[in-house]
C-alpha cells in the first residue's frame, strides 16, 4: 500500500479544508464555556473518515456497510459543525450508523437481544463521551494514538483487523496532531472528527471483542470512560442538567481552573491510558475470570483517582 502517497494526500486534503473552513467561517468562536481564547478552525478531524475512505477504496474487502455508516455519521457531524442540527436528527442518524456497524460485525446474529440493546447504549454513549472529551488542544490526537498503538500490538496477537487500516488511521492522527497539539491550535477536531473517530475505534474494539469473546478490551476506553461517567454523577449531584454544555470534566478543571497547559493535561491523559493499556496486555496471560476481576479493579482505581484529584484540585482553586 502506498502509505507515503496516502499521507501526502491526507495532508493536502487537510490544508484544502483549512482554506474552505476559513472562507466559509467554519470556526469555533470562544465563549464562557470554551478552553480557547481565539477563533479556531472547526472540523479538522474530517481527515479521519477520509482516511478510512482511502483505505476502503484501496482494499475492496472492507465492509461497505460500516463505511456507509461512517459516511452518514461523519456527514451529519460536519453539518452540525457548520450549523447546529436538531438533536432528533443527529440521534436518528447515529442509530442508523450504529445499526450498520452492528450488521457489518454480524452482531444481530451473534448476540442475544439484551446484549444488542446494551451494545447500542455502550456505542452511542461512547460516541458522545468522545465528543465531550474533545475540549482542549492535543487530547483527541494523543488519546487516539494511545488506543491505536495498543490495537496495532494486539492485532499481531489476534488478527482482528487489517493492520493497514490501523496504520492509515495513525497517519491521520499524526497529521491532525501536527495542527492541533500546539499552545495555539490551528484547528479543532470538531464533531466530525470526534464522532467519526469514536465510531471507527469502537468498530475496531468490537471486532477485537468478538474475535476473542472477551470484554476486557473495554479498558482501551477506560480513562475517557471514567472521566465521562463520573462527571455525569458529579453534575447530577449538583442537580445540573447533564444535557447542557458545560466544562465540568476533570481535564477541563485541570486546564481551566487549575491553569495547567492544555498539552500537559493531554499528555497526562495519554500516559494514563497507556499505563492502563500496558496492564491490559500483561493481564491477558491470566485466566479469564482473573482478567475480569483485574478489569473491575482498574476501573475502581481510576474512579478513586478521579474523585481524589477532583477534590484536591477543587480545594486548591477555592483556596487560591
Amino acid at each position: 500500500m502506498p502509505y507515503l502517497i496516502i499521507a501526502a494526500f491526507l495532508l493536502i486534503i487537510e490544508l484544502i479544508y483549512f482554506r474552505l473552513a476559513s472562507r466559509f467561517n467554519i470556526t469555533d468562536n470562544p465563549n464562557h464555556r470554551s478552553s480557547h481564547t481565539r477563533p479556531t478552525i472547526r472540523g479538522g478531524g474530517i481527515i479521519f473518515p477520509i482516511a478510512v475512505l482511502c483505505f476502503g477504496l484501496w482494499y475492496s474487502s472492507i465492509s461497505w456497510w460500516w463505511i456507509t455508516g461512517l459516511f452518514l455519521i461523519s456527514l451529519v457531524s460536519l453539518l452540525d459543525d457548520i450549523q447546529a442540527l436538531p438533536n432528533k436528527a443527529r440521534i436518528a442518524i447515529h442509530l442508523v450508523a450504529v445499526s450498520m456497524m452492528f450488521y457489518s460485525l454480524h452482531i444481530f446474529t451473534l448476540w442475544p437481544l439484551a446484549f444488542i440493546l446494551i451494545g447500542y447504549v455502550f456505542v452511542i454513549g461512547t460516541i458522545n463521551a468522545w465528543n465531550f472529551m474533545d475540549g482542549i488542544n492535543g487530547i483527541t490526537a494523543l488519546y487516539t494514538l494511545s488506543v491505536l498503538l495498543t490495537l496495532w500490538y494486539l492485532n499481531d496477537l489476534y488478527a482482528f483487523a487489517d493492520k493497514s487500516l490501523i496504520l492509515v488511521l495513525g497517519m491521520a492522527a499524526f497529521i491532525f496532531g501536527f495542527f492541533n497539539c500546539r499552545r495555539k491550535a490551528v484547528c479543532f477536531a470538531g464533531d466530525v472528527g470526534a464522532v467519526s473517530l469514536a465510531y471507527i475505534l469502537i468498530f475496531l474494539v468490537l471486532s477485537l471483542m468478538i474475535m476473542t469473546d472477551n470484554v476486557v478490551f473495554i479498558l482501551l476506553f477506560a480513562v475517557y470512560g471514567v472521566d465521562s461517567i463520573m462527571t455525569i454523577f458529579y453534575r447530577l449531584s449538583r442537580k445540573e442538567n447533564i444535557f447542557q454544555a458545560h466544562r465540568s470534566h476533570l481535564y477541563q478543571l485541570m486546564a481551566n481552573e487549575y491553569k495547567m497547559s492544555h498539552l500537559s493535561v493531554s499528555v497526562i491523559y495519554f500516559l494514563a491510558q497507556m499505563i492502563v493499556n500496558i496492564i491490559l496486555i500483561l493481564m491477558l496471560r491470566y485466566a479469564l475470570i482473573v482478567q475480569w476481576f483485574m478489569t473491575a479493579g482498574i476501573l475502581l482505581l481510576l474512579t478513586i483517582l478521579y474523585w481524589t484529584i477532583r477534590y484536591r484540585l477543587t480545594r486548591t482553586v477555592l483556596l487560591s
